[in-house]
């Protein structure tokens, strides 16, 4: 396959899957529920969080983080009291627990009050959104934490392919004009962003040729970006839809 085959075999497959239709199935759901900015911001920062194993118990346990918020995120995280972080306690989705829970409310609370919010962090300049997924860890947990908790936000400087924080940025600041992605942060351009990398994105991007090396981590999403940026310098991260739609629906 030709380099402009590929592009128009992929070209394809995004209209196909960047839908509203991928709404449904996705945890892209849960920050749709919501019509205020920080609400939308907060929700998806925590749906995203969670968003590895199996898609319909992720998408539950992401309602039940915004049932146990009282369905207004932003004003949990700014005002809560400490008998409502005690009734997060309870709360499991595989190895991030109650107390991870509490940690996450209490360094969103910290970015809001402390550095102007999500967007502003993560529209820092730095030479990649990698390096900033980096920094935006080191200032959220700059408060007291739990150690453990900091294994829920991936650090790209250490190897990681960082893969919930990169579809978490996608769906902030891609207006993909099909009401998928949600696009409500206009001060990073969709040209930075990088493919959420996993397990399925991974496996159809080396049927492709897209991707050579083996492992998902750092190394390999920065090939895969080169790839995608090949294809369309302006908009990468609209393939995730293509690589991801081929792998889970496909079978690619």
């Amino acid at each position: 396959m030709t380099q402009s085959e590929l592009k128009e075999f992929l070209d394809e497959k995004v209209e196909l899957y960047n839908h509203p239709n991928f709404i449904e199935s996705d945890p892209i759901q849960i920050p749709h529920q919501f019509s205020s900015r920080e609400d939308i911001e907060i929700a998806g920062f925590l749906a995203a969080t969670i968003a590895w194993g199996n898609r319909k118990m992720i998408i539950n346990n992401a309602k039940k983080m915004m049932d146990l918020m009282g369905s207004s995120p932003y004003d949990f995280v700014m005002s809560h009291s400490d008998i409502q972080l005690e009734s997060l306690e309870n709360f499991v989705h595989r190895t991030f627990n109650g107390k991870d829970f509490v940690g996450f409310i209490k360094g969103l609370q910290h970015i809001y009050k402390n550095h102007n919010g999500l967007e502003a962090v993560f529209s820092r300049e730095n030479p990649t959104m990698q390096h900033t997924i980096s920094e935006f860890k080191q200032l959220f947990f700059e408060i007291p934490h739990l150690a453990r908790t900091e294994k829920h936000i991936s650090d790209p400087m250490n190897g990681s392919a960082a893969k919930r924080i990169n579809m978490y940025l996608r769906w902030m600041v891609r207006n993909d004009n099909k009401g998928v992605d949600l696009g409500i942060w206009k001060s990073i351009t969709p040209s930075k962003l990088s493919c959420p990398l996993d397990v399925h994105s991974g496996n159809v991007a080396r049927k492709l040729l897209l991707l050579t090396r083996k492992q998902n981590d750092a190394k390999a999403l920065a090939e895969l970006d080169q790839n995608l940026r090949n294809l369309d310098p302006n908009d990468p991260v609209k393939y995730d839809f293509a690589l991801f739609g081929l792998g889970v629906f496909e079978g690619f």
